[in-house]
């Protein structure tokens, strides 16, 4: 029996490609689970520019670099600085990660530059050396660094339109420019050699009160863990509207009359320490969280503020710990 000639050109076709797929060899030969990326865990196949090309998150199993063991982990909490290296075989505004999840999003801070770009990690990386991540030729164009360069890096949850320029190879918006203040703090806790960590495990403690006095900031709850997409308190600093907090007068305490009766508890707490103040009152409730304190409104800006306190003695406690947070511009102030 003779088949249409229009039938044979398919069984040519599938009389080459079924061997290949038995082999695997399609796309390339096998590679160490290390080494895996994103796309090769997609096992439906699913669409590379659409949301559901973000799922499954892939996490895998321990691995280990130069004697190091690496265990990956999805924590929301991830924000280091190190230093990033070159991957020259990648594409689009990408990176190489060893914990974080595949796929998953960051914003990358140029330490030098200040300049922050949102970055898909999509691969497991380097293989070698200390170093923090490797980065796309184009993720290190966008931030104006180099191979070797000091990096910040923060993951977040960013928008489905910003997840879909990523994934179609494209540059998602650039972020605001990290002041030189905050560059400096960062820098500080650079190590020599591989990285550290810069995420907070909790909010500052104010000084123990005065005996007989009752201190409310003692009972403040832990602060919450932290969520999709916000912000660690310094990281705030270089990523919203930030404005120079309005200057607050501090008035010198009269001396008190010597027929004056005495004080009462809800009198004496009339100072609070003002770290910042924000253009947006998302970003200021997301730093006041972190730091256990609360916003105040006022015009167009949000400050945000701690406190109550007593005494100036716990007032400085509390600013030394506002201030070693990132905000070097916070000041003792009176409440109201």
């Amino acid at each position: 029996m003779r088949l249409p000639n229009e039938f044979l050109p398919r069984l040519f076709a599938l009389a080459l490609t079924a061997p290949l797929a038995a082999c695997g060899v399609l796309g390339g030969g096998e590679r160490p689970n290390s080494a895996i990326s994103v796309n090769e865990n997609n096992a439906e196949g699913l669409a590379s520019t659409g949301p559901e090309a973000d799922y499954p998150v892939v996490i895998g199993d321990p691995f280990t670099v130069d004697g190091v063991e690496y265990v990956p982990a999805d924590s929301w909490n991830y924000d280091e600085v190190g230093y990033a290296v070159l991957d020259a075989g990648s594409g689009g505004i990408t990176a190489a990660h060893r914990t974080l999840p595949l796929p998953s999003y960051v914003e990358v801070t140029a330490l030098d530059s200040g300049k922050t770009a949102l970055v898909r990690v999509e691969r497991r990386g380097p293989m070698s050396g200390p170093s923090l991540m490797a980065l796309s030729p184009d993720a290190l164009v966008q931030i104006g660094a180099k191979d070797g360069d000091a990096v910040r890096v923060r993951r977040v949850n960013p928008p489905e339109v910003e997840r879909a320029a990523l994934r179609a190879g494209e540059r998602a918006p650039d972020r605001l420019e990290t002041p030189q203040s905050l560059l400096v703090v960062l820098k500080r806790k650079l190590p020599e050699s591989g990285s550290a960590s810069l995420a907070l495990s909790k909010k500052p403690v104010p000084a123990p009160a005065e005996p007989g006095v009752s201190d409310a900031a003692e009972d403040a709850p832990e602060a919450a863990p932290a969520i999709a997409g916000a912000l660690p308190i310094d990281a705030e600093v270089g990523k919203s509207a930030l404005v120079a907090a309005p200057t607050v007068n501090e008035l010198p305490k009269p001396e008190p009359a010597k027929d004056a009766p005495p004080r009462t508890e809800l009198s004496a707490k009339k100072l609070v320490v003002q770290a910042a103040a924000f253009a947006s009152e998302a970003n200021a409730r997301r730093a006041a969280d972190a730091l256990g304190g609360f916003v105040v409104p006022g015009g167009k800006f949000y400050r945000v503020q701690t406190g109550p306190f007593t005494t100036r003695g716990q007032a400085n406690a509390a600013l030394a710990k506002v201030k070693a947070a990132g905000y070097s511009d916070a000041r003792v102030a009176n409440a109201g």
